[in-house]
């Protein structure tokens, strides 16, 4: 395991889908950000969830999903349902 399994939520599958749409660190991350990196994921893995957007924006944040703020989980969860049409 990695860098990014360092971070919060980031485990041993999403790390690796990480490296394959060439996001390999923790500041590669950051930079390319939680929705983008998600895009990429998406485009390789339709089964990406918003769990998953989830996790990757806590990671960001260096903290679990869970404890997202109330504003940023609306706002995640109405993009993955404008990209994932459900």
């Amino acid at each position: 395991m990695g860098d990014l399994s360092k971070l919060p939520n980031i485990g041993v599958k999403l790390e690796q889908q990480l490296l394959d749409v060439g996001i390999a660190t923790a500041e590669e991350l950051k930079s390319v950000g939680s929705r983008e990196a998600w895009l990429r994921i998406l485009h390789r893995d339709p089964s990406a969830c918003l769990m998953r957007l989830s996790a990757l924006e806590g990671a960001i944040q260096g903290i679990r999903w869970h404890n997202l703020d109330s504003e940023t989980k609306k706002s995640l969860k109405e993009f993955y349902h404008k990209h994932k049409g459900e």
